[in-house]
């Protein structure tokens, strides 16, 4: 489901992801980056499941180390994090 005020609301924000070594830091840069499980080229999953990356950050989990444990780690913090985020700026209501 796509939602455009979540999509807009990556605009500004800090990667919530922050891969060491890859993360370039840039807040001009984060989109709102699909990371469930229904997702593929051209696929995008619901909206609510999606993290603020940077670039760097977004190419990288798109990327072939996407399956690394520590990749998937990392996912599910910024997963978390920009849950909260969404919900105290109301995009999401519990």
């Amino acid at each position: 489901m796509a939602n455009s005020k979540i999509r807009q609301s990556a605009r500004g924000k800090d990667c919530t992801v922050r891969i060491p070594g890859v993360c370039n830091g840039n807040h001009e840069t984060v989109v709102l980056c699909h990371v469930g499980r229904k997702r593929g080229m051209g696929i995008k999953c619901n909206d609510i499941h999606a993290i603020y990356a940077c670039s760097a950050c977004h190419a990288f989990i798109d990327g072939p180390d996407r399956f690394l444990f520590e990749t998937r780690s990392m996912v599910l913090d910024a997963l978390e994090e920009t849950q909260l985020i969404m919900i105290d700026e109301g995009l999401i209501k519990i």
